[in-house]
């Protein structure tokens, strides 16, 4: 728990001035997060037995994810040119050995896929008007779905939800973590519109708070069956006492995405 406690308030102390800052520091740190949870997604596959192009990952969620942030007009002629050094990366490799070249092309692909073309919404968010503020509405949500869930599941939770996934993790503390989030979404609604710039319906952040409690749980279950598959408990150990990048915005990814087609389709 000290160890725990340290890390977070770390990130905290990192976290919270970029996101004020916006701009470059923000897709330092966010594209370090991805970067990092690429590595550790490729580290994944590698104890499974596969042959990702760990350097190819790395590159091309890099290239996404500048492209994201700086010229969104690149980022299909991004995506599609790394496709297609990945194919001939994986081809060559058949022909040094890999028996399972045709699978390896695959895990690459969803490294390239999952972290770099979903993870960068946690930078297209940020660009939004008031991204700054959005921000800080959509990952609250995230992170009070993850603490409702933790604290009333570990005391009252009784019924387990994905014995298989995370046996840990029950319908109680499923349900807790979804009316947190809801109570947190119109709380910050009501706040980020009476002392902010934002113009957010109760009802409306209401409804965001919840389907963040229910859908971005996901993405954790999401990352725990790649480890598991792995036979690994943390997908890294760069934070101490939270395991690494990956463990840190597996739900976050799913946020970022929930959150920004919610801004840009009823919002603004």
């Amino acid at each position: 728990m000290p160890k725990r406690t340290v890390t977070a308030l770390v990130l905290l102390l990192i976290g919270f001035p970029t996101l004020l800052f916006g701009g470059i520091p923000y897709f330092i740190f966010f594209g370090f997060l991805l970067i990092a949870s690429a590595w550790e997604y490729a580290e994944i596959f590698r104890v499974s037995g596969s042959r990702p192009a760990r350097w190819l990952i790395l590159a091309g969620v890099a290239a996404v994810c500048v492209a994201r942030f700086y010229q969104p007009v690149l980022l299909q002629p991004v995506m599609t040119w790394t496709v297609l050094a990945m194919m001939a990366y994986h081809l060559l490799d058949y022909e040094r050995g890999a028996e399972h070249a045709g699978m390896d092309f695959s895990v690459s692909l969803g490294a390239l896929v999952y972290l770099g073309w979903v993870g960068s919404y946690l930078l297209a968010l940020r660009q939004i008007e008031n991204g700054g503020w959005w921000v800080m509405f959509v990952l609250p949500c995230v992170w009070m779905t993850d603490t409702g869930a933790y604290m009333l599941g570990a005391a009252y939770g009784k019924h387990r939800m994905t014995p298989r996934l995370s046996p840990k993790k029950t319908w109680e503390g499923f349900a807790a973590g979804v009316v947190s989030a809801g109570l947190l979404g119109g709380f910050l609604a009501f706040s980020y519109t009476t002392w902010g710039p934002l113009h957010l319906p109760i009802w409306q952040g209401t409804v965001f708070g919840l389907t963040i409690g229910l859908l971005t749980p996901l993405g954790d279950l999401g990352e725990s069956m790649l480890k598991r598959q792995a036979g690994l408990k943390d997908s890294g150990s760069i934070f101490p006492g939270h395991g690494g990048a990956f463990d840190r915005i597996d739900s976050w990814l799913w946020a970022a995405v929930l959150g920004y087609y919610f801004i840009t389709t009823f919002i603004g």
